[in-house]
């Protein structure tokens, strides 16, 4: 009985080693993990501390230990809010437009690159559509402007040209919806088309070689190898896009919003920003924000739920 209890107790020790042992080995790859570790960290877990202050009156001079409780009240103000429905509305309509014009493009994208035969002008198109990805949305939406403006903008002169009326595309509400997924599309389109790339750079060539004899042309192999093979990345990909539903970006739709636009263009982020920035409701933006990261949380393991059921390896 004692020998046994020795070599039990000796257990831990040794898989401690071991697991040293695997660490020192592998060392350098925790290192290249090390940044994006502290990213999530600083980032993202910390800050969750703050989502106390949706559960409180909060007060800067008081700080969040001395501020007041005030339960589900906040919550409560923010369903009973009239424009709550509007808002939320607006934003999952560009959430479905997101994803129902905009998520294909990279895919096809990336399929018609992979198709290019001609080495020199792959990589001149593949530069191109990367570009608009490194300027930032104040530009994109500038560089908008200065087509679409009724003030010498190049596309309502070529209206004119052609013997139509100007459009105010800048204050129409029913020109801003197409305007921000054409902005979206343009700048991320390019970008998103790397994952896709690099999942079919990984196909086996003689795939490719065994459907060409027997007699599978392009669009054949298209079909029925390239994706079915990158099937796993897209599902990844959509799962974290859903998850993502309620989180379009304050950046890009503050600079289309105006206040002829305001009753389609007014989304969750600019109204978090009215609400907690430029009125001082910490606590009640604080409430939103809460309420939106759940929601994208119960949709991404909804979505990866059903990804596991349809055979596929889901993000966990």
């Amino acid at each position: 009985m004692q020998e046994v209890h020795v070599q039990h107790r000796a257990t831990p020790v040794r898989r401690s080693s071991e697991l040293s042992r695997r660490l020192w080995k592998n060392k350098w790859i925790y290192v290249m993990l090390l940044p994006g570790v502290l990213y999530f960290l600083i980032f993202k877990y910390i800050p969750m501390y703050g989502l106390i202050i949706s559960f409180q009156d909060y007060k800067p001079f008081k700080g969040i230990m001395g501020s007041e409780w005030v339960g589900l009240k906040h919550f409560e103000r923010l369903f009973a809010e009239p424009d709550f429905l509007n808002i939320l509305s607006n934003t999952l309509i560009l959430f479905g437009m997101n994803l129902l014009f905009y998520f294909p493009i990279p895919i096809i994208l990336a399929l018609m690159l992979n198709e290019v035969r001609v080495e020199f002008f792959k990589k001149t198109v593949q530069t191109l559509v990367y570009l608009p990805h490194f300027m930032s949305w104040v530009i994109i939406v500038s560089i908008t402007f200065v087509m679409l403006t009724m003030d010498g903008g190049i596309i309502n002169e070529l209206l004119k040209y052609f013997g139509f009326s100007e459009v105010n595309f800048l204050l129409s509400p029913e020109w801003f919806r197409p305007t921000y997924i054409l902005q979206v599309i343009w700048r991320e389109a390019g970008w998103g088309t790397i994952i896709y790339l690099a999942a079919i750079a990984s196909i086996d060539p003689q795939l490719y070689e065994a459907a060409r004899m027997d007699g599978a042309g392009r669009l054949r192999q298209v079909w029925h190898i390239t994706l079915p093979a990158i099937r796993s990345v897209i599902i990844v990909l959509l799962i974290l896009k859903i998850g993502d539903v309620l989180e379009l970006g304050f950046e890009h739709v503050y600079l289309l919003l105006n206040s002829m636009n305001r009753n389609v263009a007014e989304i969750i982020d600019t109204y978090v920003y009215t609400a907690g920035l430029r009125q001082g409701q910490f606590s009640y933006s604080a409430a939103i924000g809460f309420f939106k990261s759940l929601i994208g949380l119960i949709l991404v393991m909804a979505a990866n739920r059903l990804a596991k059921k349809m055979g596929e390896d889901g993000v966990y």
